[in-house]
Formats: C-alpha cells, structure tokens, sequence
C-alpha cells in the first residue's frame, strides 16, 4: 500500500500549532495582551464612529438641514456681518419657500436683560410652520405677546425658566434701537451648541416687523426635497459637507490621537511577541537543528517560527471576539456617559458606540501582519546557520 507523504506546508503547519500548544502559560499571556488590544481597539473606533454618526445626524437635524443658501455678505463667524447680510428671498426660490421645502433665517444682533444683567446674543427668526430643523418653532404663533424659545445653554447661563418674561434690545435696519419685552415660551434641549448657546428664536414674521425687514431673510435652511445645489441671484449654496467641516476637523484630530495610543498599546503586546520568540529560539537551539537535519530547509524553520508569532494574533482575535463581544454589545446598550461639562462640540451626555465593519477589519489586519512582522525578524538569523552547529545547539 502506497504511503502517503504530508506536503510540507502542512507539517509546517502542523507542527507550529502544536509547539503553540506545548508553550502553555507564554502562550496565553501574547494571547491575553494581543486580545486585549484587539478589543480596547474596537471600543474606540465604535465610539468615535459612533460620535460621529451622531454628531452628523444631530446637526443637520437642528442646524444644517441638507444644505443652506447664504446671503452673499453673510459669514456665520462675523458678526458684523449681519447689519447688512440680509435681503428679499430671490424669487426663483420663492416657490420652495411656499412648500416649505426651504425655511427662511432673519439673525441680527440683540441683547437681553436678565436679572438686570446684559448680555449680547443673536436673534433669529424662524417660521413656525417649518418642519426642517427640529426646533419646536411651532410654539411661536403670534400672540398679543411675544412668544420666545431658548436652548437648555441659553436658559442657564440667563437663569430663565419657562413662562419667565425678560427685555431685549435689538436694531433696526435703519440703525434705531428698540427694545421691548418677551415671554419664553419653551425651552429646547439639543446637543447642537451652535442653535442654543447666546441665542433667542422669534416668530419670523414678528423678527421682521422688529426690524423693519419685511419678507427678508439671512438665510434658507433647505430640506431634502429641494431640488436647488447652485448659486441663486448672488446667493451662496452650501452643501452639508462645508458646513460639518469643523466636525469632520474635530474628528480627524482624535483619530490622530488614537494611533497614538494604539501605537503604545501594541508596542507593548508585540513586545511580549517578539520576547517570546527571540526567547525561544536561544532555547529550542538543538530542535532548530533536528528540524535542519530531518530535511527542513532553514527558510522553512524561519516559516515555522514565523507562523508561531502569527499564531498568537489569530488566536488573541478568536479570544477577543469570544469574550469581547459581549462586552461590545453591553458597551452598545448603555453608551459611555460622558462627564456633565460645557463643550462647542455636538456631543450628548452619553455616546453609543457604532462598530463598523472596516474598523473592526482594519484592526485585526494590523496586529496580524505586525505579529507576522515581529515573528519573522528574529527568526530570520536562523537561515544563517552552519547545520552542524544547529545540531550541537548552536545558534
């Protein structure tokens, strides 16, 4: 009967799975630190993907819409800008603005009273039919009063309260100033800074009488439906990636921070490989050289050992998955709660992390070819060897 010979990638194989195995305890302490890398990896790119889902999703809901068209004096930065960064709606978008697929913006400067204190702030005027931004504009119908909404920010760093009554001061387009009394009607709560911090929303229409600025607008707040992506009349377009570039800047700049602490944290997993394997090369000396004189090519042994280091990867990922992944999904429930402080950025008080695929994949691909790195450059000397003195143990 006819024998057959395993091919030797199978020995090879074979036979790196088994000393894996015999290695015992410095086989599960590169697995432990590998694996542990592995998922702390997962957990921060889950959150800041998460973040980022969030803060994309929160601010077009509240601030951006799918896009806005500006005034062409307007620059969201300046405020001195806004004395003059207001006209009539052009009328080839008049027709969007009758079905509600764009909503008109008035902002001038103003300042409220509260408590007897002053404080600048920015009005804006917005219509309470609109159901682009998630803003309860709604609850600015015209009234004997003058109905008001302010964010949570705004409401504490005024110290008013709902159904509080408060003087503002404001100028017309005419430069006269005026003043009179409002009624907070409601206060908000949004993760989006840059619609509540130093801000009042007014009725449209009542902004515009204030003001002396009939039918005139800052700016249009576009919807989905709306066909418009160019200049109109003088006005600028501005599509939803120009106006999350700051959020796209932030991210960018804790990625960067990530590759810091991943880079020491799998400095320190490769490190425990590469002690290892450097270790047991100087001790498995003579098996080195019963590998050489039963047949085995010196790259093949530089294979074996290489195949080793790789193995302590793949093994540390299959234990990472086995007991990260219901920590993943609890870690996905309850989010990680952030500490109650005052930020620009769009960020809630708890962020649910989101794992994408090609994180997850971009993670395992980097410790498994850096393990096969790491493994091959001190294995590498053994291709140098004399075969009679891998024999005597001789390296």
């Amino acid at each position: 009967m006819r024998k057959i010979i395993p091919h030797p990638s199978y020995l090879i194989l074979h036979t790196s799975f088994r000393n894996i195995i015999g290695a015992g305890k410095r086989t599960w302490l590169n697995v432990t630190v590998l694996s542990f890398t592995f998922v702390m990896m997962v957990i921060y790119n889950g959150l800041i993907d998460g973040w980022q889902q969030e803060a994309y999703r929160d601010t077009e809901n509240w601030e951006t819409g799918a896009g806005q068209i500006w005034h062409p004096q307007y620059d969201r930065f300046d405020v001195f800008t806004l004395q003059d960064a207001h006209a009539t709606v052009p009328t080839e978008l008049q027709t969007y603005v009758a079905n509600r697929t764009l909503t008109p913006i008035l902002i001038t400067q103003g300042v409220v009273y509260p408590q007897g204190r002053m404080q600048n702030i920015l009005l804006k005027g917005i219509d309470p039919n609109q159901q682009i931004l998630s803003i309860p504009s709604q609850k600015l119908s015209q009234t004997d009063e003058i109905y008001v909404l302010i964010g949570s920010r705004m409401a504490k760093s005024t110290n008013l309260k709902q159904g509080d009554r408060v003087m503002i001061r404001w100028r017309d387009k005419n430069g006269v100033f005026d003043a009179l009394e409002i009624l907070i009607a409601d206060i908000f709560d949004t993760k989006v800074p840059s619609v509540d911090a130093g801000q009042i929303w007014l009725n449209l229409h009542t902004l515009q009488k204030m003001t002396g600025m009939p039918d005139e607008a800052t700016c249009l707040i576009k919807s989905k439906d709306c066909p418009v992506n160019n200049d109109v009349d003088g006005w600028s377009y501005r599509d939803v990636d120009f106006l999350t570039a700051d959020i796209r800047a932030m991210i960018a700049s804790n990625r960067a921070e990530s590759v810091v602490i991943f880079s020491i944290l799998l400095a320190i997993a490769l490190l425990a490989v590469f002690d290892t394997q450097t270790l047991a090369i100087f001790r498995r000396r003579k098996e080195i050289g019963t590998y050489i004189a039963l047949g085995m090519t010196p790259k093949q042994v530089i294979r074996l050992f290489t195949l080793e280091g790789t193995s302590f990867s793949i093994l540390a990922i299959l234990a990472g998955c086995v007991w990260g992944t219901p920590l993943l999904l609890w870690f996905a429930k309850t989010g990680f709660k952030m500490p109650e402080i005052e930020m620009d950025a769009v960020m809630g008080d708890t962020i649910y992390p989101a794992y994408e695929l090609s994180s997850i994949v971009t993670a395992i691909v980097l410790i498994v070819c850096l393990s096969a790195l790491i493994s091959y450059l001190p294995a590498r000397k053994i291709a140098k060897q004399n075969v009679v003195n891998a024999l005597k143990g001789k390296l």
